[in-house]
């Protein structure tokens, strides 16, 4: 198995990242956008995030890639082992491994929440989700958004599991939702489709198949219903991180408010409206950036 994940790595065509630290600037440079404020955090705190943001871009792009779905589960049951190896034998096979021992165990993470995310970008292999109850869009969200938040935390030095988990669960809800609500044309396209049964039913839509959803009268009822979700929890995050200190609060305050400028754009133009995706300028998230830093 864990040949796979290496014979992955090399495979340069389908645009892996090598977790060495150069190329993990590399991702976050194409995804700044969204992570502006880890570039304030000290040195070993940032190439900490930054090793786990590259591993889940990795994750990411092995569901994406068009290799067949028996070795996309092959690559995902390897890190399972590698896994293992890290967290267990503390002895990691693979350069990837070797990044996240370096730079990340020395926080103590909990192997739990990288076996969590991994377990949910998985779930994409073999049979990408289609109108998941609101239960498993939940868990998804937890697994999938709500990492950053939990793991975040911890390299922050917070130790307070029960904020750790209010926080996470709630950040990584909205986060996820926005991106669901962003990106749904796309994920149509690709076979997906998020919002859940309960949320389908409610709006009078029938069909559970992506591409029929994306065009049904009803579309932005079920959108809304899913939007208020997201709204919901982006007020118990931003009230969870009033309780931070300043030092551990910006950097997610900073994420929290990029993502919700995507979710202002899209409930102000109507839930009916699925394109273009909400784009941000340079300019406003460095404005997000400035207020951050003269909350200080």
């Amino acid at each position: 198995m864990l040949i796979l994940i290496e014979k992955w790595r090399r495979f340069r065509s389908m645009f892996f990242v090598d977790c060495a630290m150069n190329d993990v600037r590399k991702v976050i440079r194409s995804k700044a956008g969204n992570f502006v404020g880890m570039r304030l955090l000290p040195k070993a705190k940032r190439e900490a995030l930054y090793t786990l943001i590259a591993w889940v871009k990795h994750l990411e792009d092995v569901v994406e890639s068009p290799i067949d779905d028996k070795e996309k589960q092959d690559i995902m049951n390897g890190w399972r082992q590698e896994l293992d190896n890290i967290f267990d034998k503390k002895v990691p096979a693979t350069d990837i491994g070797r990044c996240i021992y370096k730079n990340c165990l020395r926080f103590k993470l909990p192997k739990n929440e990288f076996v969590s995310m991994l377990t949910s970008i998985s779930k994409n292999v073999n049979k990408p989700l289609q109108a998941p109850t609101l239960k498993q869009l939940t868990g998804y969200c937890r697994g999938v958004g709500g990492m950053t938040g939990s793991l975040s935390l911890r390299i922050f030095g917070c130790t307070d599991e029960k904020m750790i988990n209010d926080l996470s669960t709630s950040m990584g809800t909205a986060l996820q939702i926005t991106d669901i609500l962003r990106n749904i044309k796309e994920d149509a396209n690709n076979n997906r489709l998020y919002i859940p049964i309960e949320l389908l039913n409610k709006a009078d839509i029938t069909s559970t198949d992506p591409k029929t959803v994306l065009v049904d009268k009803n579309l932005a009822v079920a959108r809304e219903e899913l939007a208020r979700i997201a709204s919901e929890n982006y007020a118990k995050a931003y009230d969870i991180i009033n309780y931070l200190d300043k030092s551990t609060s910006r950097p997610l305050r900073m994420m929290l408010d990029i993502y919700k400028k995507y979710f202002d754009i899209m409930a102000n133009r109507g839930w009916e409206i699925i394109s273009p995706k909400p784009e941000i300028s340079k300019l406003c998230k460095l404005q997000v950036l400035l207020k951050a830093m003269l909350a200080s």
